[in-house]
């Protein structure tokens, strides 16, 4: 049984190498409930790479994640419900439209679907909404599947370039709900290299690579 009196995600001495390259070597941090962590590096430093071992997706060289203090590997299933995972692949039913992804994904969440309608427009999807997702650009297949994180009961959200080819509308609506989400005692992990605002106190961040 996980213990989450005290809600964390912590990463002890990971280490992991691409080839004859070594990305990152002991890396250890915690985020705890209601902090936002980004991570910065140039392309190719492993941002992405973290966050898909910081999931349980990858496996490490070396160390290990927890969750609320005990491996993602022994509470695998407590893990999994309390994620919400943005990453490259979009992991749309290609044969359902916009509006039909997310209704089905808000059912998966025990959500209603009542926010569907504002995500829609505040990701500028409206215009396709009804269109199978088979037909959307790549810009918007990654703002439907940002959306579905957006309306998800997850605690922890990890985020991959999450305001990234977002117009100025779109991008405060994804910091707003990044806000809430924190100020509910969630937690949030960023690989971005644009800024992230939530308030007048900074985010945490740690970077990989040549910027380390």
């Amino acid at each position: 049984m996980v213990d989450c009196s005290k809600t964390c995600l912590s990463a002890i001495d990971l280490t992991l190498w691409r080839g004859p390259n070594c990305l990152f070597e002991e890396l250890s941090f915690q985020v705890d409930a209601g902090s936002l962590l980004l991570v910065r590096g140039t392309n190719g430093s492993g941002k992405t790479t973290l966050l898909r071992v910081l999931s349980g997706l990858t496996r490490p060289e070396s160390g290990h994640v927890q969750w609320c203090g005990e491996s993602i590997e022994k509470t695998r299933q407590a893990f999994t419900a309390a994620l919400a995972y943005f990453g490259h692949a979009d992991g749309l039913k290609a044969d359902l439209t916009v509006t039909q992804n997310l209704e089905f994904s808000a059912r998966l969440y025990g959500r209603s679907g009542e926010q569907v309608s504002g995500l829609l427009k505040a990701l500028n999807l409206s215009q396709c909404a009804q269109l199978e997702t088979r037909y959307l650009s790549a810009g918007q297949k990654r703002r439907t599947a940002l959306a579905r994180v957006l309306m998800s009961n997850a605690t922890l959200w990890l985020l991959d370039e999450p305001v990234t080819n977002l117009d100025s509308v779109g991008r405060d609506y994804v910091e707003d709900r990044l806000r809430e989400h924190i100020a509910g005692g969630g937690l949030a992990i960023a690989a971005t290299h644009e800024d992230i605002r939530l308030a007048s106190e900074s985010p945490d961040e740690i970077f990989l690579g040549d910027d380390a």
